[in-house]
């Protein structure tokens, strides 16, 4: 594996969630005044673009997934049991992992001219 492919088990993680049906009680669900649809699409976009990045987000991004991991943790305290713990698990779970694996995206010598 080169080192800008993406981690192969977040990969397998991501297609899961992908094929993942998203629990009709976590739709308009709020907690500690998050959004989990909101909260959910925000660690998916970040996901998603960790992967196409070759493993990297930019400092925007990481700080949003970080955010997240937090705010799905917090969630999982509502949800004691059932298929909406179980997604909420399966999405910290990737969250973290992702979150753990990133790298810092490299500025281009273009960006970095222009600041």
């Amino acid at each position: 594996m080169s080192v800008d492919a993406p981690d192969l088990d977040i990969a397998e993680m991501w297609r899961a969630y992908c094929h993942r049906r998203f629990p009709t009680r976590l739709r308009g669900a709020e907690v500690g005044g998050i959004d989990v649809v909101l909260l959910d699409a925000d660690t998916a976009g970040c996901v998603s673009a960790w992967l196409a990045n070759g493993g990297q987000l930019d400092a925007a991004r990481l700080r949003i997934l970080t955010s997240c991991v937090t705010n799905v943790a917090a969630a999982l305290t509502v949800f004691a049991d059932g298929e909406e713990r179980y997604y909420l698990e399966q999405l910290h779970i990737l969250a973290a992992a992702t979150a753990r694996k990133c790298r810092p995206l490299e500025a281009t010598a273009g960006h970095e001219a222009a600041r």
